[in-house]
């Protein structure tokens, strides 16, 4: 079955899709500077684009953890143009895309951008999408590696 996330930012609301289901729809918190998409590790922002699941952690520190493919090859496009990266990390995060890998998490645009448990009030994290750990209990089984996630303001 054909299934998604859609994270909004402005919502506070993750809604997980999956065809012929009815969806679940999760309250979140996100960076605590929520405003505006991620451009370099240490901002404290919630990326937004498309990403998938590309990592999966039972043992988070924040109950279970599904890693974002941050920063794809749209994000990188302008931060190698405009010098926020240079060409070795942009073909890396572009070959991690193209192969279904994660990406670098280690560029200047920051990584290890993940949807987790630990509590859905507040914009808390450091980038991260959080939920109630119940939540995420409900969440984790539907959601292998390359599960997509949308991520919109």
């Amino acid at each position: 079955m054909n299934a998604r996330i859609l994270v909004e930012k402005s919502a506070r609301r993750l809604t997980f899709l999956r065809e012929g289901c009815a969806p679940l729809v999760f309250p979140i918190a996100l960076g605590r500077e929520s405003v505006g998409p991620k451009r370099a590790e240490g901002d404290l922002k919630t990326p937004e684009g498309r990403y998938a699941v590309c990592t999966r952690n039972a043992q988070s520190r924040y109950h279970l953890a599904l890693g974002l493919s941050y920063p794809s090859a749209a994000d990188a496009a302008p931060a190698l143009a405009e010098g926020r990266i240079d060409a070795s990390a942009y073909e890396a995060i572009v070959r991690a895309g193209q192969e279904g890998r994660r990406p670098p998490w280690n560029t200047p645009l920051g990584g290890f951008i993940m949807i987790h448990g630990g509590g859905a009030h507040g914009d808390w994290t450091a980038g991260c999408i959080a939920l109630e750990d119940a939540d995420m209990d409900r969440l984790w089984p539907h959601c292998p590696i390359g599960t997509p996630v949308e991520i919109v303001p």
